[in-house]
């Protein structure tokens, strides 16, 4: 840009306005303060996006404070939002009671501290924060008849800074919190299944955390998304992994077997949950290497979460699972299920609640 010219090819003729190859500064601070163009005034190069209508004005947290989500607003140089660098959980609620609570306070902490992102709330000020907003949403999103299905959302980023890739000491953490509507499976999913298709796990190495870098998710779930299934089953190097947001559960031979705990699954607090509902059911549990040929072979496959509970995969990749309908294992271990949400919601609505053991 020699003479101040944008275009080379016009500053062949003109008139050189500095004494040296470049701009003094007595001719800078000279020049008059540019105008803004009437494109960026009228915003035709960018203007700032209206918040969609489909946001709704529902009640969530941020920093200390409760507002909506129309409102919440955080620094564009957030490191969450930069880069992704940020942790976070989702525990379920069922008639304003959090399910499996200690469990996943026990998760995020374990991922916070791997970050080397200081927890900012005990665990007793995360639980009076959980009520509240269950509470609020409530409120602010009635839900007429039937039990009240909730998704609570906490989501703790390393704070703000000038963007630098490495882990910077001494910020503020930015806390965030919100409550949803659970889409909980429908009744034909339980009762016929569902269908799912595999891919390579292309994810980075550290699926065991759950944080907000979740591209790789993102991209594993639309694959399902466009084949019009459930979702992606994903396989590394020949052996299961896990799904784009679920754990995965074979049954052969009556054993519920699942992929042991590694970087390269998230342990879901559904883990422990479905060994316990095993051991109470009598069905043998274990935790091994699956390869892609035992998985097409199961005689059942489920998928478990905070969001699907438990589900059965009928068909994989076109392929019929077992008889090609949901199982009596996965019958058992669903009924057992909701008698353990029944079970651990009431302890709670009764004043039970309990600190992590």
């Amino acid at each position: 840009m020699r003479n101040g010219n944008l275009d080379d090819t016009e500053a062949v003729d003109a008139p050189c306005h500095c004494a040296h190859d470049g701009w003094s500064l007595q001719e800078v601070t000279a020049l008059p303060s540019p105008k803004p163009s009437p494109a960026f005034i009228s915003g035709s190069i960018h203007a700032r996006p209206a918040v969609p209508e489909s946001i709704p004005p529902w009640p969530c947290y941020l920093n200390g404070e409760f507002t909506n989500l129309r409102e919440a607003q955080v620094s564009v140089l957030d490191r969450g939002f930069l880069f992704g660098d940020a942790i976070y959980d989702v525990v379920p609620a069922y008639e304003g009671q959090p399910f499996m609570f200690e469990a996943h306070m026990a998760r995020l902490a374990r991922g916070l501290a791997e970050m080397r992102i200081p927890n900012p709330m005990e665990r007793d000020a995360w639980h009076r924060l959980t009520m509240r907003l269950l509470a609020m949403h409530a409120e602010a999103d009635p839900h007429p008849g039937g039990v009240r299905h909730q998704l609570v959302y906490f989501q703790i980023t390393r704070g703000v800074a000038m963007r630098e890739h490495a882990m910077l000491k001494g910020l503020a953490p930015n806390v965030f919190a919100m409550v949803n509507r659970m889409p909980v499976p429908t009744e034909a999913h339980r009762r016929y299944g569902v269908a799912c298709i595999t891919a390579e796990d292309f994810r980075w190495r550290k699926a065991h955390l759950k944080s907000t870098s979740l591209l790789g998710a993102v991209f594993s779930k639309q694959l399902s998304v466009d084949a019009g299934v459930a979702d992606t089953i994903m396989f590394r190097n020949g052996q299961l992994s896990e799904a784009s947001a679920s754990n995965v559960w074979m049954v052969k031979k009556g054993w519920v077997v699942g992929v042991p705990r590694s970087n390269r699954v998230l342990e879901g607090v559904r883990y422990g949950l479905l060994e316990s509902l095993c051991r109470d059911e009598g069905l043998p549990f274990e935790l091994r290497e699956l390869s892609r040929a035992e998985v097409f072979d199961a005689d059942e496959l489920i998928l478990s979460s905070a969001v699907k509970e438990l589900v059965p995969v009928v068909e994989l990749d076109g392929r019929q699972i077992g008889d090609g309908t949901p199982g009596a294992v996965f019958a058992r271990l669903y009924a057992a299920y909701a008698r353990a949400v029944e079970r651990d919601c009431t302890l709670r609505a009764g004043g039970a609640d309990t600190q992590p053991g």
